[in-house]
């Protein structure tokens, strides 16, 4: 019989993870949750063509099936992880996942573009609902002395849905019709719903929710991330919605700055770590999905490799990381995580730049490197910093800095897809090499954190 957890490090009589084999359970139920929400960001992105033959719509309204989930996940992960802190983890992850399933469901019956777009929008709030949750459920699931080989796996999980979504997309449109790209996640809904109760409930936070706050947090995120990638395209409405959202950022910060425990967690941010952290992972995700962009375009352009071939040179990125995983998920829960993260910001830089100065007739095994060490690199820094951003913060708090983290993940691959439009924006002729350039520089911005971590001696939080 198994025995029971031991008592968290903090002290305060917390259980320290579940025993097994409920925590196997638990992590296999927010593992699939996660692949999930993470894989619908980008599993429709290779129908649109189909989607907008099928309804009748053209292509340029089309990318609203894509930007209708995104807008609606980074605008609802604060509002979502304050309502879970306060409702409880396990029902608020079961009303996630029926909202994601319904809505699922409503976008493989949708006859129209306009009801294909709304269902998105509602899937994405389902989406959020059960992203803002992981880091906090992962925190409670794994013992202390295991934190970092849980988020290796949670991490690793991320990376390669986050690539893996295309692909997948492609495998059903060869075999079934485009609605099943959506149909899809019912049954794998149904199977999570037998999992909900094997998840830990995370101790409640009693105060009452800010709803002003939350309406700010709404109105500053989505201005922001729709300013930022108007920018390429049309500078005065990027420019009008970026001041907007400012201006509801900075009103929202000054409220909840002397609130307890505020929907947007600044009392967080001055957890030193935990604020580098932020800033470290910021600058990683705007490299990835900078790189991410702009990589089928360097590969096909500059270096002119056909379709196919570009396909095979992007999965050495996603090999990278998930074979790193579990070193760096051993090594996290030993060493410092500002070092171990400054070393994988450098990989994935040195990848980025290895790319950058490879010839056009360079072969595919040295473009493979690149693109390899850069995979191994994004892994190695993922979980020591993952690992310091979810520990910082006291139990109570985990649905918060599941929030925080989850946003922090949105708001960086936001901010490196307006880069990228920018580049081409600037010139489109060397707009894949300036993409790439932009890349390795946000890559260089996170060893600078952790340069400065290790210099002020920000240490690793005791958890």
């Amino acid at each position: 019989m198994a025995a029971e957890p031991a008592t968290g490090a903090s002290g305060q009589g917390a259980p320290d993870g579940l025993p097994t084999p409920r925590r196997y359970y638990a992590a296999a139920t927010v593992l699939t949750g996660m692949s999930l929400s993470v894989l619908d960001a980008t599993i429709a992105n290779v129908a649109l063509p189909t989607i907008a033959a099928d309804l009748n719509a053209p292509p340029s309204a089309a990318v609203w099936v894509i930007n209708a989930y995104n807008l609606a996940v980074v605008t609802m992960l604060l509002p979502m992880s304050a309502v879970a802190e306060r409702v409880g983890f396990r029902r608020m992850f079961s009303v996630g996942l029926v909202l994601f399933m319904l809505a699922s469901l409503a976008c493989a019956f949708a006859t129209s573009l306009e009801q294909l777009s709304l269902a998105r929008m509602v899937q994405g709030v389902g989406a959020a609902t059960l992203m803002c949750m992981f880091g906090g459920l992962v925190r409670n699931i794994y013992p202390t002395h295991m934190l970092g080989r849980g988020i290796s796996i949670n991490a690793t999980t991320v990376a390669l849905m986050s690539v893996l979504g295309p692909t997948l997309g492609s495998l059903i449109l060869s075999v079934a019709h485009w609605r099943w790209i959506f149909a899809v996640n019912l049954p794998v809904g149904l199977l999570l719903m037998l999992g909900l109760r094997f998840l830990p409930e995370v101790p409640r936070n009693r105060l009452p929710m800010d709803y002003l706050s939350a309406l700010l947090s709404m109105v500053a995120l989505g201005c922001v991330i729709s300013g930022i990638d108007s920018l390429g395209s049309d500078v005065l409405r990027g420019l009008g919605l970026l001041a907007v959202g400012g201006v509801a950022g900075l009103l929202l910060v000054r409220r909840s700055w002397t609130q307890p425990a505020p929907l947007v967690p600044v009392d967080l941010l001055r957890i030193r770590p935990l604020a580098f952290a932020v800033m470290a992972s910021v600058s990683t995700f705007s490299a990835q999905m900078a790189a991410y962009v702009t990589l089928p375009f360097y590969f096909h352009e500059v270096l002119g490799r056909p379709h196919l071939e570009v396909g095979l040179l992007m999965a050495a990125w996603p090999l990278g990381t998930g074979l790193i995983a579990p070193a760096a998920g051993f090594l996290s829960d030993r060493y410092s995580a500002a070092v171990l993260s400054a070393v994988g910001a450098g990989a994935m830089m040195a990848g980025l730049l290895w790319l950058v100065l490879s010839p056009a007739d360079a072969s595919n095994a040295r473009i493979m490197a690149g693109m390899l060490v850069a995979g191994l690199g994004f892994g190695f820094f993922q979980t020591p910093n993952n690992r310091v951003l979810l520990s910082s913060a006291p139990r109570h708090r985990s649905g918060a800095v599941g929030g925080l983290q989850a946003t922090t993940r949105v708001f960086g691959q936001s901010f490196g897809t307006a880069l990228v439009a920018i580049a081409f924006g600037m010139s489109l002729s060397h707009g894949p090499t300036l993409g790439l350039v932009a890349a390795a520089l946000c890559a260089g911005l996170a060893i600078a954190v952790n340069s400065v971590r290790i210099a002020k001696r920000v240490g690793q939080p005791a958890v």
